[in-house]
């Protein structure tokens, strides 16, 4: 016999509590795309005696899956996944990068196989060891022709490396073209760098939502985020609730976005 997560009262009236903020977002303005940076994935495992980081990764990793059929069952269209910084790849040791590494390639793999989602490696290839490249590919290719929600797996991800990059871009295909740099001068536009971007194409995310209390960016989507409505949870990373997510979506439908207006 299965046992009960909660105790009845607890559970019983959770529900009631979900059905009632379900109901409060019928007919109201959800956000397209959102992005998620769930955070205090170590320090779960920490707290729960664990015996390596990797514990809390695997939990986290777990969440996010959770949390992506959230936003899939209430028809988001994009949703964008902080997995790993350009910063992690050198602030973390040897052993945990490698158990990350384990654990990302087999969520990649599974999303790739769940419902009708699309999902595509947002960052850099650099640092990642190749099983990892090649698993990416593999979601990535395996999935190209799918027309559900869209996920973006932010691996090797740095907000102002990506911004650099699509410089780069732009200047060498401006160069390839054999035009000079007072024409670039012209050409370049806000819209255009956007254009080169890794979610080149994608809707910037309308809402941020951050766990583990922790109120900063840390270098994510740092171009696309000018205007994003952001929320912080005190919850950690795998401790995210759906409730914690409805009432972000509430606290989202009721701010008035005014894009400087």
């Amino acid at each position: 016999m299965s046992q009960r997560k909660f105790p009845f009262g607890r559970g019983f009236l959770y529900g009631l509590y979900q059905k009632k903020l379900r109901r409060q977002l019928e007919g109201q303005q959800l956000p397209r795309h959102v992005a998620m940076i769930i955070d205090g994935n170590r320090r779960w495992a920490k707290l729960k005696d664990l015996e390596t980081a990797a514990h809390g990764h695997r939990a986290g990793a777990a969440k996010y899956r959770e949390f992506l059929v959230w936003c899939d069952d209430l028809d988001i269209s994009v949703a964008t996944l902080y997995l790993l910084s350009t910063d992690n790849l050198t602030g973390r040791s040897t052993e945990e990068l490698g158990e990350l590494f384990t654990i990302i390639g087999d969520l990649a793999d599974d999303l790739s196989h769940f419902r009708d989602w699309q999902v595509q490696h947002v960052g850099s290839d650099v640092g990642l060891p190749a099983t990892l490249k090649a698993q990416l590919t593999a979601a990535h290719n395996r999935t190209a022709s799918n027309t559900g929600l869209h996920v973006n797996l932010a691996i090797g991800y740095g907000g102002r490396h990506e911004i650099a990059e699509a410089m780069r871009r732009i200047v060498r295909n401006h160069s390839d073209e054999g035009q000079s740099l007072d024409d670039l001068a012209g050409l370049l536009t806000p819209e255009l760098i956007g254009e080169h971007l890794y979610t080149g194409g994608q809707p910037d995310p309308d809402l941020v939502i951050r766990t583990s209390g922790e109120q900063r960016i840390s270098d994510f989507m740092l171009w696309q985020t000018a205007h994003s409505e952001l929320y912080f949870v005190e919850a950690l990373g795998p401790d995210l609730r759906e409730v914690d997510f409805l009432r972000a979506l509430r606290d989202f439908a009721r701010r008035h976005r005014r894009y400087g207006q």
